[in-house]
């Protein structure tokens, strides 16, 4: 189960949450606790350069997407390499989104543009689809065109 997505900035300011399966009490430490992981370790690092990391028998795959950090935890059979996929829908879908250098403000701009790409991407804890332009179609609020 994939139990969190969030971006925050590089300032550590979530933009947005996505907790599955998490407790409510436990949610403030994985926000702590991985924004203080990717500030430890994602500065100067190259954009979608993948971080990985274990914490309480749960994978942790990072990133930073210009000045918007993405953090994806999982556990069971979200290993890192599944994460590294869902982490890789999400970028994809993000630049496709943005369409220009990521910025906080492009980012915030296209908010519920983001939430849309990020609720067709993971749908309550699991991988639901992964095709950028299938995704891209889905928050257009258009039919799925099947091949």
């Amino acid at each position: 189960m994939i139990l969190a997505v969030l971006f925050a900035n590089t300032d550590g300011n979530i933009l947005i949450e996505r907790f599955h399966g998490v407790p409510a009490e436990e949610r403030l430490h994985w926000r702590s606790f991985l924004v203080k992981l990717g500030t430890e370790n994602l500065k100067g690092a190259k954009n979608e350069e993948l971080f990985v990391a274990s914490h309480k028998s749960v994978y942790i795959v990072y990133t930073i997407l210009g000045d918007v950090c993405i953090y994806v935890v999982g556990k069971d059979e979200y290993d890192e390499l599944a994460l590294a996929e869902v982490i890789f829908a999400i970028t994809s879908a993000v630049k496709d989104v943005c369409k220009s250098p990521l910025t906080e403000r492009h980012f915030l701009d296209r908010y519920g543009k983001v939430c849309l790409c990020l609720d067709e991407i993971v749908w309550k804890g699991y991988l639901e689809n992964t095709d950028k332009d299938r995704v891209g179609r889905l928050i257009k609020l258009r039919p799925p065109v099947e091949p």
